[in-house]
Formats: C-alpha cells, sequence, structure tokens
C-alpha cells in the first residue's frame, strides 16, 4: 500500500499522542480536577499547570506564525465567523459535563487506557453525541438554534490582534500581533508560575511544559509536515471531541474509510495511558459504584459531545489548542467551560446540605458570579 500524506500525519499524530497520553497518566493531568482543586480546597497546582501549557502553547505558536512556518489563520478558531452562542453555551454545557462524568474529553480517554469502564462509557456516549450533533438528529438543533447567533467579524478574522485593531482604528502590523502574543503569553505563564503549588509539583510542571510543547508540535504536524498542495490535510492542534465522534464512525466503516490525524491521536492517547499503566502496573478495571453513577456519566458524555462540537472544542481543543492561535472565541469558551464545571461543582456542594435544587441553583450560580465566596 503507498502511504500518503495523511498516513505520514495521521502516524506522527498517533505517536505524539502517545506521549500526550501517557504523561496525563503520569502526572495526572485533568482540567476537571484542576478547576475542581481551586473550587474545592484553594489548591492552584493542577490549574497552574493548565494555565501554563496555554502559555507556552501561545508562545510557540506565535513564533510559527509570524516566521511563516505555519498558516495559522486557516485553523478552525480564527474564523471571522464568531459563534457567540455555541462558545458561551457549548462551554458552559461542555463544563458541567466534564464534571458529571469525572473528567473532560482527554481525561476519559487516559482513564479508557487504565481500565476505567466507566470512561469507556464516557467516551461511547460522547462520541455518538459529538458525532449526532456534527452530522446526525442533534446537527438540527445546532444548525437551526445555535448558527443564526453567529456574527461576522468585520476585523476579518477573530485574532486578539485584528479585533483590537479594529476596535481601536489602529493599523493591523506584524509588531502589533508580536506585541499581543508576547504580553498574552507572558501574563498567563508568569500567573502559573506565580502559584507556589505549581513550582512544587514536578509532575503538574511536567505536564504544564509537555502538554504546551505537543500542541505546538500539533501545530508543525499538521501545518509544515503535512503541507502538501496535491494531498492537504487541515491545519489543527490537539482536540478530543468532533474527533471522538468521528474515531467512532471510522471503526464502524473501516473498510471504506481513511484515517485522519484527529482519529490517530484518540488512539493514540488510549495506547499511551495503556501502555503506561501496564509498565506501572497501575491498569485496573473499575465500574459504576451505583445508579447515580451511571446516570452521572451518561448525562456527562452526552453534554459533553453536545457542548464541544456547539464551542468547537474542549479543555484542550479550545483552552490550549485555540488559545494557542489568540482567537478570542476560545477564551470565551475556556471561561464558559470552567463557570460551568464551577458551577455545577457548587450546585453538588450546596445540595449535600440537604437544600432544595432551586435554592443550591441559585446560591452556586452566587458563587461564581462572585468567586470570593468559595474557598481561596
Amino acid at each position: 500500500m503507498e502511504i500518503s500524506n495523511i498516513h505520514i500525519v495521521a502516524g506522527a499524530g498517533f505517536a505524539l499522542a502517545m506521549v500526550f497520553g501517557a504523561i496525563a497518566n503520569k502526572t495526572n493531568f485533568c482540567t476537571m480536577g484542576a478547576i475542581s482543586d481551586w473550587v474545592n480546597m484553594g489548591h492552584k497546582g493542577r490549574l497552574g499547570a493548565w494555565v501554563l501549557a496555554m502559555g507556552i502553547a501561545i508562545a510557540g505558536t506565535l513564533i510559527l506564525e509570524l516566521t511563516g512556518v505555519v498558516d495559522i489563520s486557516s485553523s478552525i478558531y480564527r474564523s471571522p465567523d464568531f459563534g457567540i452562542g455555541g462558545y458561551v453555551i457549548g462551554g458552559v454545557l461542555f463544563g458541567i459535563g466534564m464534571t458529571l462524568s469525572g473528567g473532560c474529553g482527554q481525561r476519559t480517554l487516559v482513564r479508557v487506557g487504565t481500565g476505567n469502564l466507566k470512561s469507556l462509557v464516557v467516551f461511547l456516549v460522547l462520541g455518538l453525541s459529538a458525532y449526532m450533533t456534527l452530522r446526525g438528529i442533534l446537527g438540527v438543533v445546532r444548525v437551526g438554534v445555535f448558527d443564526p447567533m453567529s456574527v461576522e467579524l468585520a476585523a476579518g478574522d477573530q485574532g486578539l490582534a485584528s479585533v483590537g485593531s479594529q476596535w481601536l482604528g489602529i493599523e493591523l502590523t506584524s509588531g502589533l500581533r508580536w506585541l499581543v502574543g508576547a504580553v498574552v503569553a507572558l501574563l498567563l505563564c508568569g500567573w502559573a508560575l506565580s502559584q507556589k503549588a505549581l513550582r512544587e509539583s514536578s509532575d503538574d510542571m511536567l505536564a504544564g511544559i509537555s502538554i504546551g510543547v505537543i500542541v505546538v508540535a500539533s501545530w508543525v504536524i499538521t501545518g509544515y509536515i503535512g503541507l502538501d498542495d496535491f494531498d492537504p490535510v487541515p491545519v489543527e492542534g490537539f482536540s478530543f471531541i468532533a474527533p471522538t465522534g468521528n474515531t467512532l464512525s471510522y471503526l464502524m466503516t473501516f473498510t471504506g474509510a481513511v484515517i485522519s490525524y484527529g482519529v490517530a491521536t484518540v488512539f493514540g492517547m488510549i495506547a499511551g495511558s495503556f501502555l503506561y499503566a501496564v509498565f506501572t502496573r497501575s491498569f485496573a478495571i473499575e465500574t459504576f459504584t451505583d445508579r447515580q453513577d451511571m446516570i452521572n456519566h451518561l448525562l456527562g458524555g452526552l453534554l459533553m459531545g453536545f457542548g464541544g462540537v456547539l464551542s468547537l472544542g474542549c479543555t484542550i481543543g479550545q483552552a490550549v489548542s485555540g488559545v494557542s492561535t489568540l482567537a478570542l472565541g476560545s477564551f470565551i469558551v475556556a471561561v464558559s467551560i470552567i463557570a460551568g464545571s464551577a458551577a455545577t461543582m457548587r450546585f453538588q456542594y450546596h445540595r449535600m446540605d440537604d437544600i432544595s435544587a432551586a435554592k443550591a441553583l441559585g446560591t452556586c450560580i452566587a458563587d461564581v458570579a462572585m468567586p470570593w465566596r468559595m474557598k481561596d
């Protein structure tokens, strides 16, 4: 069989994702866990790792774009089509879903590799929900309700420098792009490294640095190695929502399907986590504890698949890959995911006090709107 460009790209993506999966397993990197640590205990180690990954990814991606190595503007994140409804509502739904299911898309794949059958169920439901939203019955809701909420940006794309120059009425230059990117990257890295909990944890430092570099490498694989006028592949970073849906489709139509970069990274994440679990003898079968546990995971997978497609990504796909392009929508999605997750955690916490659902909902919304009410 002749090796085509997509096979080279997919192979490189699989290998890179294996590294990601092994590191995420070793370091217990989990964005839902990072939010939980902060909301429930005031601990910012894993949150710092997540933010550090964003800052490093921005710095590396900025260099790739402004030196002409990769055309980042062709990625889905910088589109002038600003889907504010999907960004906000989809992000909130994804945040709720990942909290109910105990982890985001990335964490789900890592846990599948460790033998967690709960995450296998979430993987299947998430993938089905995502594919239904992309091309199935839920796509009717996406197209009919959320697409009309989109607005076309006059700036031509939603990069922070482009939007800022349009709003301020100043010329968009490469110098302005360098300045905006450098400032945002330094702010994020500076905040992350100011957290003592991050600096004192070698695992969190490893996770933050390596995931930021891995996202940059993803741009190189798809945008540089995969650059071919006759056999092009989409320029993309790491994301785990639409690719999970496409993975289920690929498995069901294998004989007539061609593997994509996203599908290869899904396989790579599971394989990397599995090999690490076997090597460290931490592989173990885990099942649901009770009926409510199963209901939470099923609902969580459904909301992550639907919300993740609406928001064009997840805690890695938007909050690291998307943020690395400095797309305004990606920052909105990241904040929406955090808000949805934090509100769900606070709702669950207040319900433990045996108060009504309505009162718990009102209290948790107030907690998120005034974060100083939560543990510091």
